[in-house]
């Protein structure tokens, strides 16, 4: 394609697409057809400059509508917002749901991620290639975990159209996916979300006690079961009082970092620059990762409060929340939460009447694990290349737009709400001084019982794998991902905190707990981690460019053989890991040989 206007012209339907989302051209200077009037100066050009940060919409727009993105449609695209079509280039092809070459109008998607392989993925590609041969109209991708590891193995059909159509089959077998792929309307509905957190209903939940008992589009049932009762306590207390509770009860972000919330808070609230943004990131690519995706369809409204005491809080108006393209069901769920809180008044000019003006914005991605980066999470939104940028200045300083913005993820949000109905002491009472409060795990692989699981921070790994019922032969437990590591069947008692898993050489992350037993080969699953991040790597920098690169070669090379032969690859995985973890500009490179070092280290991998 070239980076340049050419002379490809979009169809009618690529440009319906796109004047769907921007609304009809006003001048020939963002692509209507000229006039003679129109020939005596430019308009809109300034105008059109302040929309790049649609760039990304009017990519999914023509890509939903299409099924991919043709020349002429980029071009269209560029001359409505005035972007350089090179740039639009590189943003386009940065996603992997992404295409800019010609594709059917469905594509099937396969997770071939740690829980999916472990399940079977590899017998369902094949099965599904078999069945969906090249001229079946179907375009089968075989791609990163699609949040449905409680279900694994899974698929994902997207049809383009007006409008788009998705189905999902999870677990998915050879029949199902096929079907979800060639009738995605008559594909059987997605089960409850209440069969993936099997405590459902039991008493004593403190951020799963909606999910499987309220219904997620009614906000009155919502209402007459708590909800909007924390923002009012937060319109009592005023933003300074939010903030402080908040603080007192020990909240530390969820999403791995383990970065004191309140501080974070308070740190955007006192930027005399304004405007202030708030961030939800939904974006939870991490393998083994669903527990935001089952808060959001199970209990949206309540992130939608949550979000609006953060944004009273912090003095932001705007709320950005950044969703996984692979989760149509809880976009469903979040678009009509958000519309009915808008038209009854919990969003809008003025929030419950109390002169608070705040509403929320939906911000797709489109399949790109280092989104989940909050840096790279606002490139995206701005319309550039999903890339991190390097710190300081920090986004409490200069954000989302240059702004000081606060950014936290799903569950990190939904924990505000008890801490204002409960207060904080009784929150940090909680779980222990140091982790206080509950925790959501997401437990899957080899357990008679996958899915979502609240404790209070201080649970050991084997209660939780109890609950869970782990089955017989463990080989491994992966704590955090594929970013996390690995531990042996005799670790069980490690207690899950913060500083309980710091102090076995692991790390808790976001709350990845993944069982595997003597069926899964260690250095397959090794290798498809390597995979996974040299996949996901921006780029940006040259450690973690190359590193990962080297790291899956290595890796490569070592599953044939172990012992003295593998001696050399091991010694030079150690270097390139080292150097990954020191020099990369943000934690995607810092924490790509986390998993395999402590696999060969912990479990012997190659001994």
């Amino acid at each position: 394609m070239d980076l340049h206007f050419g002379d490809s012209l979009p169809t009618d339907e690529e440009r319906a697409a796109v004047d769907a989302l921007l609304g009809p051209p006003d001048s020939s200077w963002e692509g209507a057809d000229r006039s003679d009037a129109d020939l005596r100066w430019a308009r809109g050009g300034r105008r059109a400059r302040d929309r790049r940060d649609l760039l990304l919409p009017g990519l999914h727009a023509i890509n939903d509508r299409i099924g991919w993105i043709s020349e002429g449609a980029l071009g269209h695209l560029c001359r409505r917002l005035t972007v350089p079509p090179a740039e639009a280039y590189g943003v386009a092809t940065f996603y992997a749901m992404f295409s800019v070459r010609p594709r059917p109008a469905t594509v099937l998607h396969l997770c071939t991620d740690l829980a999916c392989a472990a399940a079977g993925a590899s017998e369902l590609c094949a099965g599904v290639a078999a069945r969906l041969g090249p001229d079946s109209g179907v375009q089968v991708e075989r791609g990163p975990c699609l949040g449905l590891c409680e279900r694994a193995p899974a698929a994902l059909a997207v049809r383009a159209g007006d409008p788009v159509r998705t189905a999902v089959a999870a677990p998915a077998t050879v029949e199902e996916a096929v079907r979800a792929a060639d009738a995605p309307d008559s594909a059987p509905e997605e089960p409850p979300v209440a069969t993936a957190v099997p405590q459902a209903g039991r008493e004593g939940l403190v951020l799963l006690g909606r999910v499987g008992v309220v219904d997620p589009a009614s906000l009155d049932d919502y209402r007459a079961h708590g909800g909007y009762t924390a923002l009012r306590r937060a319109f009592a207390l005023g933003p300074a009082g939010v903030i402080r509770e908040v603080t007192d009860s020990g909240l530390v972000g969820r999403g791995g970092a383990a970065f004191p919330t309140g501080r974070k808070w308070q740190a955007t609230a006192s930027q005399p620059d304004h405007p202030h943004h708030l961030v939800c990131n939904a974006d939870e690519s991490e393998p083994g990762t669903f527990k935001d995706r089952v808060l959001m369809e199970g209990d949206p409204y309540a992130l939608v409060e949550a979000m609006t005491i953060a944004g009273y809080a912090t003095g932001a108006h705007q709320g950005h929340l950044y969703l996984r393209g692979e989760y149509p069901r809880a976009l469903r769920r979040l678009e009509h939460a958000i519309a009915q809180a808008r038209a009854r008044g919990f969003l809008g000019d003025d929030v419950l009447g109390r002169g608070y003006a705040f509403d929320i914005e939906i911000r797709r991605g489109a399949g790109a694990y280092i989104c989940g980066e909050e840096t790279a999470l606002f490139n995206s939104i701005e319309g550039y290349r999903g890339e991190p940028r390097s710190k300081p200045p920090f986004p409490v300083e200069k954000g989302l737009f240059g702004k000081p913005t606060v950014e936290n993820n799903v569950e990190t949000l939904v924990n505000v709400l008890p801490i204002l109905t409960m207060g904080a002491p009784a929150y940090a009472a909680i779980g222990t001084e140091g982790s206080t409060g509950p925790k959501l795990y997401c437990v899957s692989g080899s357990v008679a019982r996958p899915g979502v699981y609240e404790l209070p921070f201080g649970a050991t790994l084997g209660e939780l794998l109890r609950l869970a019922g782990v089955r017989d032969g463990l080989r491994a437990v992966l704590l955090g991902g594929a970013a996390g590591g690995f531990v042996r069947p005799d670790e069980l008692d490690i207690p899950l905190t913060f500083e309980g898993t710091r102090e076995a050489g692991t790390t808790l992350g976001s709350g990845v707990v993944m069982a595997f037993d003597d069926s899964v080969p260690l250095p397959r699953l090794l290798l498809r981690i390597a995979e996974f991040f040299r996949e996901e790597s921006c780029g940006q920098c040259v450690p973690c460019r190359v590193g990962t690169v080297r790291q899956e070669e290595a890796l490569r090379r070592i599953a044939e053989r172990t012992g003295a032969a593998a001696a050399g690859d091991i010694a030079l995985l150690r270097e390139i890991g080292r150097a990954m973890r020191d020099a990369s500009i943000c934690g995607l490179g810092q924490t790509a040989w986390n998993a395999v070092e402590s696999a060969i280290d912990r479990l012997g991998a190659y001994t």
